[in-house]
């Protein structure tokens, strides 16, 4: 629609892409800058209000491809897990942004945080409830096959579907992991190591959870196929 068209929906604002993206309330969702106790608390609110927008689209993207995955339809779900990964990297780059504050000017941020944490992440809370049904579903369609890890491993092209579905599997686990290692850096760059969080959490435990892995199957097998290809080829 070009500048100045007549708008043809309903809502708030003066254009049908402002009504639509519902741009009047979205920008509203930050404090003003009477409020600010530092300026770079819109920093902050940006960088984390956008990424609960990314989050919220890959838990609705999992939903689907969770059914997509118990009717026996493995490549639409594939791609809409594809998506699911590049939500994970939007978070993950947009952490470049918070180190864009001094250490300095985040403690002044820090203050108007109270006890919020990332820990409370709606977001990442609902990402950790659903992927490990992901991988439920994908070692109940294995079973169904009648074949185990290694089988699929092995003869990759008579179950290409299957293959396919346990190496997204690992992207997401493998980017999941990527995140928490760049907040963790993040973390550790902005406050410190040997210190606590917002909620009393210390840093060091933050990056204990970095190799968290909600597939280990999926990663232990590597091991087993090397040992396998040592003692055969």
């Amino acid at each position: 629609m070009s500048h100045g068209a007549e708008q043809v929906l309903e809502g708030r604002g003066g254009s049908d892409y402002e009504r639509y993206i519902r741009t009047d309330e979205l920008l509203a969702l930050q404090k003003a800058p009477d409020e600010w106790l530092h300026r770079d608390e819109l920093l902050f609110t940006v960088t984390h209000q956008s990424s609960e927008l990314w989050l919220k689209l890959a838990i609705a993207e999992i939903g689907e491809s969770l059914a997509y995955l118990r009717d026996g339809r493995v490549q639409p779900a594939l791609r809409l897990l594809a998506r699911v990964r590049m939500c994970i990297g939007f978070t993950t780059s947009q952490l470049d942004m918070l180190e864009q504050m001094t250490p300095w000017d985040y403690q002044q941020v820090r203050k108007a945080l109270g006890h919020g944490s990332g820990f409370d992440s709606p977001g990442f809370a609902g990402m950790r409830a659903l992927i490990p049904e992901l991988g439920e579903v994908f070692f109940a369609r294995l079973e169904a096959a009648g074949l185990t890890l290694v089988e699929l491993f092995t003869g990759v092209e008579a179950n290409e579907d299957l293959y396919q579905l346990a190496e997204m599997l690992i992207d997401l686990d493998e980017a999941l992991m990527g995140w928490r290692d760049r907040h963790f850096k993040a973390v550790e760059r902005t406050i410190g190591f040997n210190v606590r969080g917002t909620q009393g959490t210390p840093v060091e435990v933050i990056g204990a959870l970095r190799d968290r892995k909600f597939f280990p199957a999926l990663w232990d097998v590597r091991s087993t196929l090397t040992d396998l290809a040592d003692d055969i080829l």
